[in-house]
């Protein structure tokens, strides 16, 4: 999330379309005023060269974002550090690593430790199939200008994850090789405090995890810095919804649906801003009606009022992704294209998103 702003980002974007075209395909004619995102697909096993060209790519975006309330603000490094090492230890070798590939620099690794990052929010929506098959869906709400368009696929320490990559190493949405999909929207609440980048923690339990039981240990322990709601769902379709929070205890509940508030709303102008009361009813509806086939619910994302044009505040919806754990694979969506990508055939590939100006 790597541009300049307080608590709501503002890109001048009121509506996107997507397309399915080659990476050297002209542009479409969908109107004078058009922006281009190029999404990536990009696989590494290990850290190494491809991951430093992303860092050298995205890093002054993010450290101008970084430092937007100036250096003293954000931790130390030796605190970023003994944060990491007291909640999160068995990933430090791999930020370790991760921070030598950046350049070492002082910035850099505290940047990359995601330990009291600057506050930002999301909108977002995500709800679990109530067919047999473990399926998660969700909705990413929030400015393209200040967004990766980046997948990776990593086989770091031995595990393998694929996901929506956030902050170079953290993750939005994503599942691993032991069949466990996570994802998170924001928790609409304005308390900040000590604790990490939700990104980061859901790598963490990428990296670490390997069915419900064991991320909601993890979701309960994890001090995250602003308050999120992260819902999980294995290959047994076992899930939760973690509603975590700077300030209280985590809530480990057996929610299947998530959008922008807690157990009740406490940011009234965000909660109307974004309509997360409403888009929750509208998923607990179809979700104790009856069960509607999988296509016909998955579609119900990309239209109102799941779907959001609201680019020009940072908080139209960017993809909608979808992880089928069981089978190891996800796709993302758009009104006009679909990229399925295989956690187990896994191919570097780019998409264009073209997104129309007001």
């Amino acid at each position: 999330m790597h541009i300049e702003g307080a608590w709501f980002l503002h890109a001048p974007c009121i509506a996107q379309i997507a397309v399915n075209l080659g990476r050297n395909a002209p542009a479409p004619d969908i109107g004078r005023l058009t922006v281009e995102h190029l999404w990536r697909a990009v696989s590494e096993s290990e850290p190494g060269p491809k991951w430093a060209a992303l860092f050298a790519e995205y890093w002054p975006d993010y450290h101008r974002w970084w430092l937007r309330e100036g250096e003293e603000a954000r931790p130390t490094y030796w605190d970023s550090l003994q944060a990491l090492r007291a909640h999160m230890p068995e990933i430090v070798p791999l930020y370790e690593q991760l921070c030598e590939l950046a350049g070492g620099s002082d910035h850099a690794a505290r940047f990359l430790s995601f330990h009291c990052p600057p506050p930002y929010l999301s909108g977002c929506s995500q709800a679990i199939w109530p067919g047999a098959e473990p399926v998660l869906v969700r909705n990413y709400d929030y400015s393209p200008l200040a967004f990766d368009h980046l997948v990776l696929h990593t086989k770091w320490q031995g595990r393998t994850v694929m996901g929506t990559a956030d902050g170079l190493w953290g993750l939005v949405d994503g599942m691993n090789d032991a069949g466990l999909a996570v994802s998170l929207t924001f928790g609409g609440r304005r308390v900040v405090g000590d604790g990490f980048g939700v990104p980061l923690i859901l790598r963490y339990v990428l990296q670490t995890c390997e069915n419900t039981r064991e991320a909601g240990k993890a979701l309960a322990r994890l001090p995250t810095h602003m308050s999120y709601n992260v819902t999980v769902l294995d290959r047994e379709r076992h899930f939760l919804t973690a509603m975590m929070a700077p300030d209280r205890p985590a809530a480990i509940t057996h929610a299947a649906v998530a959008t922008n508030h807690q157990e009740r709303v406490e940011w009234a102008h965000h909660a109307r801003f974004t309509a997360t009361v409403e888009r929750e009813r509208y998923l607990l509806q179809r979700l104790t009606l009856h069960v509607e086939p999988e296509e016909k619910f998955i579609g119900a994302f990309l239209k109102p009022p799941l779907y959001s044009s609201a680019f020009a505040a940072g908080f139209g919806t960017l993809y909608t992704a979808v992880y089928r754990p069981r089978r190891g694979r996800m796709e993302y969506r758009w009104p006009r294209a679909t990229w399925r990508l295989d956690l187990h055939d896994f191919r570097e590939d780019s998409r264009r998103i073209f997104t129309p100006l007001g």
